[in-house]
């Protein structure tokens, strides 16, 4: 499975924390369902690659972020370098971001 970068369309984040902003270093996502997943900080999750069912173990009670500003590819964000998911899901922040909660 591989995402489609575009930095026009939501990028999320997933935490337990509240938060306004994000700062630099921090991990962002096109994929709503797995920054949801990662909201709860799971030390476990895999997802399948066909039907991109997320499964973790994650218990803590998570809040959803959308980036609340425009971001761009290589100025703003990069790949992780040391992602184990596939190409296009997990990426990194250059500086900080702000934020808005969409769900708790």
């Amino acid at each position: 499975m591989e995402y489609l970068i575009d930095t026009n369309k939501p990028w999320y984040h997933g935490s337990p924390i509240k938060m306004k902003t994000l700062k630099a270093g921090s991990t962002i996502t096109p994929w709503k369902d797995l920054a949801i997943a990662f909201s709860t900080k799971p030390s476990l999750l895999e997802y399948d690659e066909i039907n991109g069912k997320i499964t973790h173990n994650g218990i803590q009670k998570g809040i959803l972020y959308i980036i609340d500003e425009q971001i761009f590819f290589n100025i703003d964000i990069y790949q992780h370098p040391r992602s184990t998911m596939d190409k296009g899901v997990e990426f990194l922040t250059k500086r900080q971001l702000k934020l808005k909660q969409i769900i708790e």
